[in-house]
C-alpha cells in the first residue's frame, strides 16, 4: 500500500525559517534508511503559505486568494510518499524519524485503482495507466 505522510507547517516552516544543519543532516540520514528499505518513492518539502494560493470553486466561478493563509495548523510544510505493507509499519518508520519540538505529522493512504470499484471502468483504468506511463518516461 501506499501513503502520504504529511508533514504539519509550523510557525517556524510559516515564517521560511530553515532547518538546521544538524536536523537536515539527521533528514538525510533518515531519507537514506527509507530509500534502502525500498520504502520512499517521493519526498518533498514546501515553501511558506505566503507564496502560496488557493483557488476556490462554486457555481461554475473560481476565486483565488493569496497566501499566506491564517490557519496554520491546516497547513502542510513537506510530505513523503511511501510505499508499506501496512498501515503499522508507516508508523514504525515514522517513530524512527528526527522530529522534535512538537511536531505533527499525519499518515494517510493513498488510493489505489481498485478502491474505486465498478465505477472505475475498464476505459478508465486503461487512461490511467497511459498517463501514469507517460509521467514514468519523463522523469
Amino acid at each position: 500500500m501506499r501513503v502520504m505522510v504529511i508533514v504539519k507547517a509550523d510557525k517556524n516552516s510559516e515564517a521560511g525559517i530553515m532547518p538546521s544543519k544538524e536536523i537536515l543532516n539527521a533528514m538525510g540520514k533518515f531519507n537514506e534508511e527509507l530509500v534502502k528499505a525500498g520504502v520512499m518513492l517521493a519526498a518533498e518539502g514546501l515553501h511558506a503559505s505566503s507564496k502560496g494560493k488557493r483557488v476556490k470553486f462554486s457555481g461554475g466561478k473560481h476565486t483565488i486568494t493569496d497566501g499566506p493563509f491564517t490557519e496554520s495548523k491546516e497547513l502542510i510544510a513537506g510530505f513523503w510518499l511511501w510505499q508499506v505493507r501496512s498501515m503499522e509499519e508507516a508508523v514504525e518508520w515514522l517513530k524512527r524519524s528526527p522530529f522534535d519540538r512538537g511536531a505533527e505529522i499525519e499518515i494517510r493512504q493513498v488510493f489505489e485503482a481498485e478502491d474505486f470499484g465498478a465505477e472505475f471502468t475498464p476505459e478508465l483504468k486503461e487512461q490511467e495507466n497511459r498517463l501514469r506511463k507517460q509521467v514514468a518516461a519523463k522523469k
